[in-house]
């Protein structure tokens, strides 16, 4: 159980507020590099409850920057954007990316001050087919993360994302609950319908694993570990990283390269990116017949796309029309009668409503992780709000090249965390950045 206090720490992100101003420590993927065109229309963007305009200009550089005009507080969302600058439609205003006032059209030359005025904006880079922003109070903004799913080359790189109606802890926390995946998504799954070649078959043999759990300089991580053949262990590692990154164990340890973000646009909304490399060996998907696992062919549509603050990344199936649960489906044919693994994950996180109330909670054994990370996040905030102190990745981005997910077989005789490191220096890296050897 989290006491009321602790979850409200943990899970509001406004400014001011512990973890939102943690988060502002890192850069912050604040959209897709395709969601801008060079001198196209202004953008609305909520980003850590902040209203925000997004606008590429006509050099193709990104303006992120307060949505409001130093002027007169008239949204830019209405302003020309036009020769390298955004100008307000109330008085005509003209602000570049950089936040800079260039021109004041209805101030006489006599009395033109825009060098004294500047929209608020942030820093700005685009990586991996996204617009990252800096909204934090350095003159110089921290390296970027090096995660090794964002430094693909685009060819190699497939990026989805999503809009989430609930806060983005309890999303994130879906990701490093390894023991859901054996009820939510193959729950109708038998052993005897599963390939027998392939090692995934035992998280279908045996549904309640044991864990190993740990903190990290990049944040935490987890082992959940079953018997598989004699003398071995079959183990699914994964990793919360800072301040909201996670690696999924859903496929095979050593060619598995994937990053889930969970980028809270207000305190009850998250957009969810998922980053996969294009040439991985897929995870368990097939039956032994070959045909595929009743239930978990993607099934991802978006809502139109409107300009309101929520406007974005809407999927078709949500709280309000139950994510179009079939019952008859879930009777005979799937546990959930949803369809799709982000469908599923998508209404098992939303219906705990906006901001899950965590005093209810009768957390088990299977939620060690959920825990653990839960008190590495409040730690970090507490040290970054009463000492200043910032976690370790905020400098040494680094640090994360030491960190995968998947799974593999591994003998039963060795620690976990030696297993870990001799997987991790037998891992395919596209990038060849992955460290020797695993963290201590």
């Amino acid at each position: 159980m989290l006491s009321a206090e602790d979850n409200d720490a943990l899970t509001r992100v406004g400014p001011g507020t512990p973890m939102g101003e943690l988060m502002r420590q890192y850069w912050i993927p604040a959209c897709l590099s395709s969601e801008l065109a060079a001198d196209g229309e202004p953008m609305r963007l909520l980003l850590l409850g902040e209203r925000l305009i997004a606008f590429r200009d006509s050099a193709g550089r990104v303006g992120i920057m307060e949505h409001r005009c130093p002027h007169r507080c008239a949204s830019l969302f209405f302003g020309r954007n036009e020769q390298n600058g955004l100008r307000c439609v109330y008085h005509g205003w003209k602000f570049d990316v950089h936040g800079n006032c260039v021109d004041m059209p209805n101030v006489p030359a006599s009395q033109d001050f825009r060098h004294k005025v500047k929209a608020r904006a942030c820093k700005v880079v685009e990586r991996a087919g996204m617009v990252w922003a800096y909204m934090g109070p350095r003159a110089e903004a921290p390296p970027l993360p090096e995660i090794e799913a964002l430094m693909l080359p685009d060819v190699e790189r497939v990026l989805r994302v999503h809009q989430r109606e609930c806060n983005w802890l309890q999303s994130l926390e879906g990701d490093i609950d390894t023991s859901h995946f054996g009820f939510l998504h193959i729950g109708s799954l038998d052993a005897d319908d599963v390939d027998p070649e392939t090692m995934h078959r035992w998280g279908v043999v045996d549904r309640a694993p044991d864990y190993k759990v740990r903190e990290t300089e990049w944040g935490t991580m987890y082992a959940a570990y079953r018997e598989a053949a004699p003398g071995t262990y079959y183990y699914r590692f994964a990793h919360f990283l800072l301040p909201f990154f996670t690696f999924t164990p859903n496929g095979t340890f050593r060619d598995q390269v994937q990053c889930t973000i969970n980028v809270p646009m207000d305190d009850t909304h998250t957009l969810t990116y998922n980053v996969n490399w294009t040439r991985r060996t897929p995870p368990l998907q097939t039956l032994k017949t070959g045909e595929p696992i009743p239930g978990l062919n993607p099934d991802m549509k978006y809502l139109p796309r409107t300009n309101d603050w929520y406007g974005r990344w809407r999927l078709e199936a949500r709280r309000d029309n139950d994510y179009f649960i079939d019952r008859e489906v879930q009777r005979h044919h799937t546990f959930t009668g949803i369809q799709g693994i982000g469908r599923q994950d998508q209404a098992a996180v939303e219906c705990m409503g906006e901001i899950v109330d965590r005093t209810l909670e009768h957390l088990a054994p299977s939620d060690r992780m959920i825990t653990l990370t839960r008190r590495r996040l409040l730690m970090a905030a507490r040290q970054l709000q009463n000492e200043n102190k910032v976690p370790a990745t905020v400098d040494s981005a680094h640090l994360y090249r030491q960190a995968r997910g998947g799974a593999f077989v591994a003998p039963a005789d060795i620690d976990w965390l030696e297993a870990y490191g001799r997987n991790l220096r037998e891992a395919i890296s596209p990038l060849g950045m992955l460290v020797a050897q695993a963290a201590e």
